[in-house]
């Protein structure tokens, strides 16, 4: 129920009762700054709103004659008119003559200048979204349908041709106060309701004072400073679902700025994804209109540009993207915190969420970097002492068995000495303890994220949220819209997929995944097959450098040729698992988004680490013995292992891998897109602008913001799956083979510091702003690394016992070393070399005796080449470790887990306390809305609920 301007402004405000006393001493204004916003009745035929006009004429009614109202009136009717007659004019010639709009010249006024491309012509109206599309498309009839029920939603439309493009249009979309109002009350979104009032307690108390301890020490150079942050000291109000019925409960201030520019944002898009551009029930969504070229992109508009002649300190920042840029997007503050409100205010919690996730990972990599650097300097202080190594680099006179069968011949275990050094590096006594540690740490990671996490749900008002409904896609309510049920949830009938629909959709869906996956291995098979036949190459090579060298050319080569594979079948993957997703027809957005980034994984995973697992656990497993070897296909012999070990080859993969991986991502987040950008800016300045010979613009500073916004490169088409697979998967790297690269966390440190202010770079200053998006969690990434964390502990078992040579060394030194009771390490390589006789072979060869790495009895016992005592008992080892290792890893991360809860105990407080001051002011609110109303009906009322 609405009532006059007149009769609110002669209502007194009354005096609150002791219930709201704790909370409305805090919003003293409230009622008054309501009462011109009761007045105006929000009609259920939204129309254009003039702006001042409008808001003269109504608040100064019961203030003018009768015939100055009426006059001010008409004049309001004829320009409302005249602008809707104007638009749709518009709309009709461009869509009999293209070049219409060219031909009427268009004012650039003083308005148009000071709104620098943000708001419309008549410099009062914002554009909350921009379509672009060419008129020499020929899908006008679309076109013109879609924008006529744009404006009968309540949008208002306006068109502008490009200045660099004559075949570009852009169509600048304004939502009307009426019709932010109807959607931000079907969308649910949650709005300011009264500022927040906190509870002192003893520990509010306790905490003031060690703020005040913390003021007299030194300021962390990390922080960053309020005072060059000044829009986030905003008021921290209460929030509740919009409703209109209960309109007079919001803290509505300004009608221009209550609800955002993300907000506004995501309103468009909502009703750009649901209005129809043809009959038919699956006709309809901004989507499919760039699916078939209608338009060709359509994007929220950046606020402006991220540069100003000015500095930031003294004069302050122009715009929001303009305090991004200074700080956050520079490079010179790459030691800086983020500041996650503004980056959630401008991009919408959904990228807010990611980069907190990502500076928090980053953070925690800290320890995990130091611990790897200090294993890693272990190695290298003890490379020279080890006596493993000393024994490799003194055996002049082992002699080792060929590693070919015919041009190959026999060498001496002392020219891998350099090998056997660098083994040492990564093949020590502290890997077992960096391994126990890594599981650890990333079980801490999780758990102290998740705390993290529920913070930001508070701090960002998500926690209501994630308990509502979400809607139905767009395309799943096209496909199903015949077939209905009644959702259990809301009790309202909605579309409905069935089972034996969706089972059809899925195994086909889980059909290509293992087709995929087969590919993968095929390829691995592939760069196994060239490692046998380069091993052959390498060791009979003429040159003495690659022939002492082979194992090190060998492996290089083969991870070079392995990671030019894994980068060029990325794109197949990447395809593919898009249709496979759009084939299954997930219902809601993030059930799209789990299932098309869980296909993600599952192709890149298995491509990127197919090839170190075979390495890990299946290199020099079976490649036989001197005289017995086993070959490929009858023609390869398998390769085998150095006889330090083959935790070198690991080490060699895993190390070449994660660092050009990481150089290739940079390059194709920000040095593809700067390219991009810098060819759109070359053509631009030449005046062709893609075609139509646009204007010759020489200052870009001259364009709009929407020409400005057109020249960027848009999101990827799948969102923030990219950015979050790019992490997972050096997470994987990070945690799964660490036992053997313990300097993965620094490498992962170092790469993150540049990967967020690459990426805040590159949202900032290359993309076009993305629509912001609302979300509570990083969603299917954090199953998908707790299953990593469960899958590096089994790993990093087996890689200590199966890949490294600690568990022989261990045996060795309790059981059959010289000194066991001292357990030293005297004797271990002439241990674990077995002796064969060449003679057997019938060749000319000088040598009669030749070693090999293995636990095989002589040629003269009885019977020869069997496996000595030795290799069982450390077979029996390298078992009893892995049941161990797992059982003391996953027992420890469980009670980890178990101490730390997931939401700490002041945050539960806080919002039950929040959730029981919200139903009492909820309570007074409409106690006092409804008192006013009885004491202006001239009806008695009393102090309690009606």
């Amino acid at each position: 129920m609405h009532t006059s301007i007149s009769e609110i402004l002669k209502e007194k405000s009354l005096k609150p009762s002791r219930r709201s006393l704790p909370c409305l001493a805090q919003s003293q204004t409230h009622p008054i700054n309501l009462n011109h916003f009761l007045s105006v009745p929000l009609s259920p035929d939204p129309k254009p709103d003039l702006d001042d006009l409008s808001q003269s004429i109504s608040t100064s009614c019961s203030l003018l004659p009768p015939q100055t109202v009426l006059s001010l009136w008409f004049h309001k009717k004829d320009v409302k008119d005249s602008y809707i007659e104007e638009t749709e004019v518009s709309t009709c010639e461009t869509r009999a003559n293209p070049t219409f709009l060219l031909q009427k010249p268009v004012s650039r006024g003083k308005k148009q200048s000071d709104a620098s491309g943000l708001l419309f012509r008549d410099g009062k109206k914002r554009i909350d979204y921009i379509l672009v599309y060419k008129k020499s498309s020929p899908q006008v009839e679309k076109r013109c349908t879609f924008e006529k029920n744009l404006r009968a939603e309540g949008l208002m439309l306006e068109k502008e041709p490009s200045l660099t493009n004559n075949d570009i249009m852009f169509v600048k979309v304004h939502a009307t106060w009426d019709t932010l109002c109807k959607y931000a009350e079907q969308m649910n979104i949650r709005m300011p309701f009264r500022k927040k009032c906190y509870f002192t307690d003893w520990r509010s108390k306790t905490l003031g004072r060690c703020q005040q301890i913390k003021d007299w020490l030194p300021k962390n150079p990390m922080k960053l400073d309020k005072e060059a942050l000044p829009d986030l000291e905003e008021t921290d109000c209460y929030t509740a679902p919009f409703s209109r019925a209960r309109m007079h409960h919001f803290t509505i201030n300004n009608r221009e700025t209550f609800f955002s520019n993300s907000t506004r944002s995501r309103i468009v898009h909502h009703v750009l994804q649901r209005t129809k551009y043809e009959d038919g029930k699956s006709k309809m969504g901004i989507n499919r209109l760039l699916g078939n070229n209608t338009y060709e992109a359509a994007f929220p508009p950046h606020e402006g540009g991220y540069k100003s002649r000015h500095p930031i300190k003294t004069h302050g920042a122009q715009n929001q993207r303009h305090l991004l840029y200074e700080r956050w997007a520079r490079w010179g503050i790459w030691y800086k915190y983020q500041p996650l409100d503004l980056i959630r205010r401008y991009f919408g919690e959904k990228i807010g969420l990611y980069f907190a996730w990502l500076g928090w990972y980053t953070g925690m990599l800290i320890p995990a970097a130091l611990v790897g650097v200090f294993v890693f300097l272990y190695g290298l202080f003890t490379m020279d002492s080890s006596q493993v190594s000393k024994e490799i680099c003194e055996a002049n006179t082992t002699i080792m068995c060929p590693m070919c069968e015919e041009s190959c011949k026999p060498w001496t275990l002392s020219d891998s000495c350099v090998f056997a050094k660098v083994t040492r590096l990564f093949d020590n006594g502290g890997t077992v303890f960096f391994a126990i540690f890594m599981a650890i740490w990333a079980t801490v990671f999780l758990e102290f994220w998740k705390r993290r996490r529920a913070e930001l749900t508070y701090d960002w008002d998500l926690i209501d949220w994630e308990e509502e409904e979400e809607e139905l896609r767009p395309q799943f309510e096209a496909k199903y819209s015949r077939v209905e049920r009644v959702n259990p949830i809301s009790g309202k009938p909605e579309p409905f997929q069935p089972f034996s629909d969706k089972l059809s959709r899925l195994m086909v869906s889980v059909s290509g995944i293992f087709f995929m996956i087969s590919l993968v291995l095929t390829a691995v098979f592939a760069v196994v097959v060239f490692r046998l036949i380069a091993m052959e190459k390498f060791a009979s090579f003429n040159w003495d450098f690659i022939q002492k060298n082979w194992q090190f050319a060998t492996s290089g080569t083969g991870v070079c040729i392995n990671f030019m594979m894994i980068m060029s079948l990325n794109v197949v993957y990447e395809k593919v698992a898009y249709l496979l997703t759009n084939l299954e027809h997930p219902r809601t957005e993030s059930e799209w988004e789990n299932s098309f980034a869980l296909k993600m994984f599952l192709f890149q995973f298995v491509n990127l680490n197919s090839s170190t697992f075979y390495i890990a656990f299946f290199l020099g497993r079976f490649a036989g013995r001197p005289g017995k070897y086993n070959k490929l296909f009858n023609r390869w012999r398998l390769e085998e292992c150095h006889p330090s070990g083959c935790l070198i080859d690991l080490c060699l993969q895993m190390g070449v891998i994660m660092f050009f991986k990481q150089i290739w991502n940079n390059f194709m987040e920000l040095g593809y897109p700067l390219l991009q950008n810098w060819w759109s800016r070359r053509k631009m300045k030449k005046g062709g602008g893609g075609g139509g010979g646009g204007q010759n613009v020489e200052n870009k500073t001259q364009l709009p913001q929407w020409d400005k916004d057109w020249n960027l490169q848009p999101m990827n088409a799948h969102g923030l799956v990219d950015e979050y697979l790019e992490m997972v998967l050096q997470f994987g790297f990070t945690t799964i083979f660490v036992a053997a690269f313990p300097l993965a966390p620094l490498l992962a440190l170092l790469n993150n510091i540049i990967e967020i202010r690459l990426d805040a770079y590159k949202f900032v200053t290359q993309w076009r702003r993305p629509m912001p998006a609302r979300a509570t969690d990083i969603g299917i990434w954090h199953g998908i690394l707790e299953g990593i964390g469960v899958l590096a502990v089994i790993t990093n078992a087996f890689v200590i016992a199966i890949t490294s040579d600690y568990i022989p060394r261990f045996v060795y030194a309790f059981k059959y070393g010289p000194c066991a009771d001292k357990r030293c390490l005297k004797g271990y390589m002439n241990s674990s070399l077995s002796v064969f006789d060449m003679w057997e072979l019938k060749n000319s060869s000088e040598f009669r005796y030749c070693r090999y790495r293995d636990y095989r009895a002589s040629p003269w016992s009885t019977p020869p080449y069997e496996f000595t005592l030795q290799f069982w008992h450390v077979l029996a080892a390298r078992l009893a470790f892995i049941i161990v290792f797992e059982h003391l890893v996953f027992g420890i991360k469980s009670f980890i887990a178990y101490l730390i809860p997931d939401m700490p105990k002041d945050l539960c407080d806080r919002m039950r306390r929040e959730k029981y001051l919200m139903q009492e002011m909820m309570y007074e609110a409409e106690l006092e809305h409804l008192q006013k109303e009885r004491k202006k009906n001239g009806r008695r009322y009393h102090h309690e609920w009606p």
